[in-house]
């Protein structure tokens, strides 16, 4: 081989070398790095505010599909011991049911290789108490880097979840319980 003919085949797989280089896939699978859910019950009698540092959660961006869940146990506040061990024994019944869980499908089309803040709703089943019930929930999906911030706020009624309130507290328990997620999700 004549050195002209060498060189020019090493300027071309020096060339597509670095084109292979360049070219990175985006990553696909991204894992909540920190989540958290706090939630509140607004009764005439009382007010009861919990919250967990223990969500953790999956994003596949190329199905736009998504599963977070959270350990029951896991929640922290009440107003006092007593009224966190009732929430574990008598209400959730942690031993029977460990987790809450929401696993579905994003709805909108979001570029996920776009930084930007997205109005998505998210469609799915969430589980809590051993029972399934289909929701949309909107969020907010703010994405930077490669890094993915997610908020959403919305309800979850007890007695769609079989989650029996006692006459004795009915006053000091609401039906309606409002629920706060805040997530970061990063590549896996």
């Amino acid at each position: 081989m004549n050195g002209r003919l060498f060189l020019k085949w090493v300027m071309i797989l020096a060339g597509g070398m670095v084109a292979f280089t360049a070219w990175v896939p985006a990553p696909k699978l991204f894992h909540a790095t920190t989540g958290k859910i706090h939630f509140r019950s607004d009764a005439p009698l009382e007010i009861i505010k919990a919250s967990s540092d223990g969500l953790v959660g999956l994003l596949d961006t190329a199905k736009s599909e998504f599963s977070f869940k959270v350990a029951i146990s896991s929640f922290q506040g009440f107003n006092s011991k007593t009224q966190r061990e009732h929430f574990n024994e008598n209400y959730m019944q942690t031993e029977k049911y460990p987790e809450a869980s929401f696993k579905g499908k994003i709805i909108e089309d979001v570029e996920f290789t776009k930084n930007g803040s997205y109005a998505v709703r998210a469609k799915g089943m969430l589980n809590i108490h051993g029972v399934e019930k289909e929701r949309i929930i909107k969020s907010t999906l703010n994405i930077k880097d490669n890094i993915f911030t997610l908020q959403s706020n919305f309800t979850v009624l007890l007695n769609d979840h079989n989650i029996p309130i006692p006459k004795v507290v009915y006053q000091k328990l609401a039906n309606e319980i409002k629920v706060e997620v805040a997530s970061t999700l990063q590549p896996r």
